[in-house]
């Protein structure tokens, strides 16, 4: 059961958070609009260092701080350029969504880099990465929570009406951090794993923390092997995967996910431009209904499915970008559909 449940009206749709293009101003109209039931603040990352996964998270945590050297992230003692200039394009975002959503009254879902890839991505200030560093790994969590509290209330204030804010954990790197696959800051040898019952409780941690201020949270894991099984014990409220790169092992995970009150975000619209554009509605909510029929599952919970793209869309053309959105809309209205018959 999630900490705290997601409740959205049937037939809703979202997205991964990231567009293509460098305007807030004129990114915020196409999930606003397009998107029924969740629209999301969008990321633009092709602003530059600052407005990437990292530099985004950065402008939410609590008293840490990071700058950019040849090698990446890496933590600062005080806030410099890079930290100032993440937290000025945050600020333009919401400034944007605050501009293009007035007396907007449904839920919005904002997204942050989770504290298993920042600590994979980010190194400490004069060693390896902080996955090496347990202690190091704590911090973050605690950070990050603590500023998922403020950038909530950030969001409510500026949109009063809203029913609900949704945060979503991007969490790219987990696989790699269970299986002690991730790189060393030198790039010879890998980083011990995290054992799963210490990234479940991590996890939880913030679930906890969010669910106390009234808020679910989503985890968005792309990769082929996303542990299920781990984010439906740390309480998440939603897990966004991509369905088209999985097979049978997600069914039974899947299944007690949905069973026990979970969301399922549905990766089943290509986030990147496609050579014959894309493919037919019905081939985009077959994943879907496959699933379901494998599962034996009601047909009346296909209207809880959220279509999302695979992953997000900051590679893409400003033209797929759109015609991916609308089709999301398109698929859960189809979805819908399928579950009244």
């Amino acid at each position: 059961m999630p900490l705290y449940p997601l409740v959205l009206p049937p037939g809703s749709a979202s997205g991964i958070g990231s567009l293509p293009g460098t305007q807030p101003l004129e990114a915020v109209p196409l999930p606003l609009t397009g998107l029924p039931g969740l629209p999301y603040l969008p990321e633009l990352p092709a602003r530059g260092p600052g407005a990437d996964m990292v530099g985004r998270a950065f402008a939410v945590l609590v008293e840490l701080y990071a700058g950019l050297e040849p090698s990446g992230w890496r933590f600062a003692e005080h806030p410099g350029k890079d930290s100032r200039r993440a937290v000025s394009f945050l600020g333009e975002d919401l400034d944007a969504l605050e501009e293009r959503a007035e007396g907007y009254a449904g839920a919005v879902k904002v997204q942050v880099a989770g504290p298993w890839t920042l600590a994979s991505m980010v190194e400490l200030r004069h060693g390896d990465k902080a996955l090496s560093d347990p202690g190091a790994c704590r911090d973050i969590a605690a950070s990050l929570a603590e500023g998922l509290r403020g950038h909530v209330a950030d969001v409510r204030k500026r949109l009063p009406a809203a029913v609900q804010v949704v945060v979503q954990l991007d969490e790219p790197a987990l696989p790699g951090v269970l299986r002690g696959s991730v790189p060393t800051a030198s790039g010879f040898g890998t980083l011990r794993a995290v054992e799963a019952v210490v990234a479940a409780t991590t996890l939880q941690r913030i679930v906890d923390t969010l669910a106390g201020e009234g808020v679910p949270v989503v985890v968005h894991c792309c990769a082929d092997d996303a542990p299920l099984v781990l984010l439906h014990r740390a309480g998440v409220a939603g897990m966004a995967i991509d369905l088209t790169r999985t097979g049978t092992e997600v069914d039974e995970p899947i299944a007690e996910f949905v069973e026990a009150g979970g969301v399922l975000f549905a990766g089943v619209v290509p986030a990147v431009d496609q050579p014959g554009g894309l493919s037919p509605l019905a081939a985009t909510v077959a994943p879907v209904r496959e699933l379901w029929h494998r599962l034996g599952l009601p047909l009346a919970g296909l209207a809880s499915v959220v279509p999302v793209p695979t992953c997000g869309m900051a590679g893409a053309s400003p033209a797929h970008a759109r015609a991916a959105t609308t089709r999301c809309a398109d698929a859960a209205r189809q979805l819908t559909d399928l579950a009244e018959e």
